[in-house]
């Protein structure tokens, strides 16, 4: 077993074991740090083939901006299990479940004619991709994947940038929360503050000026008297 076998091996397994992270993990963002492995994976597989472009913008694209986009929106508007089990959309799990069996049986047509058809070196793939010869075929892959985007394959492209905008615009819809009442000033909320009983300043620290630096030692006034609401109401009525 060479080199090049033992590589993809191990990657294929943290490629797998994140990709089940993703579904099996409890929370969401343990899910995306596990679609992170994921692609740092795939990243180092591209540059085993020689994609080290590929491999470059997985790494700067997916996994730096995208993943850490998804990352700063779930520890900015939080997610709970329970509003993620609730169906907000009628019919979205049947939707979902059909839209996954597709997307696995092209998976395992796409895995099959991989499997079955012949191997190609980079030089051949960018030789097709571009429409001539292997012997013309362009100085890396860069060129080839141009081709790719902006002429064979443009619509599919438009389709996949138009998704992700429709993703990112329905994101900021259900992250929104409408404001029914005007946003309170600093006096208004420093009136409410202190028309309950709040302090203008935190609360004093026990044994604060006093012989001992305790939690069961009131803290001292200026006019040499004790503190109580220092102490915590559990130590004061024990005491």
């Amino acid at each position: 077993m060479n080199a090049e076998a033992v590589t993809f091996w191990i990657l294929a397994v943290v490629s797998v074991a994140g990709a089940l992270g993703v579904v099996a993990a409890p929370k969401a963002v343990y899910s995306a740090l596990s679609l992170a492995s994921t692609m740092i994976a795939l990243a180092v597989m591209y540059v085993a083939q020689d994609a080290v472009f590929l491999g470059v913008v997985q790494v700067v694209v997916y996994t730096g901006a995208v993943m850490m986009l998804f990352l700063f929106v779930l520890m900015l508007i939080g997610v709970d299990s329970a509003e993620s089990l609730t169906e907000t959309l009628r019919g979205q799990r049947v939707a979902a479940t059909l839209a996954g069996l597709g997307f696995g049986i092209l998976l395992i047509a796409a895995i099959g004619r991989g499997v079955t058809g012949d191997f190609a070196g980079l030089a051949d793939a960018d030789a097709g991709s571009t429409g001539r010869s292997a012997s013309l075929a362009p100085e890396g892959n860069v060129e080839g994947l141009a081709q790719l985007i902006f002429t064979r394959n443009l619509w599919a492209f438009e389709l996949t940038s138009a998704l992700l905008i429709t993703a990112a615009l329905g994101a900021m819809v259900l992250a929104h929360r409408e404001r029914f009442a005007p946003r309170k000033t600093q006096r208004e909320m420093a009136i409410e503050r202190f028309r309950g009983g709040g302090r203008p300043t935190p609360m004093p620290n026990p044994g604060v000026y006093a012989r001992r630096n305790a939690v069961d030692t009131p803290a001292r006034l200026p006019d040499g008297s004790d503190e109580q609401t220092s102490l915590s109401a559990v130590i004061r009525d024990s005491q």
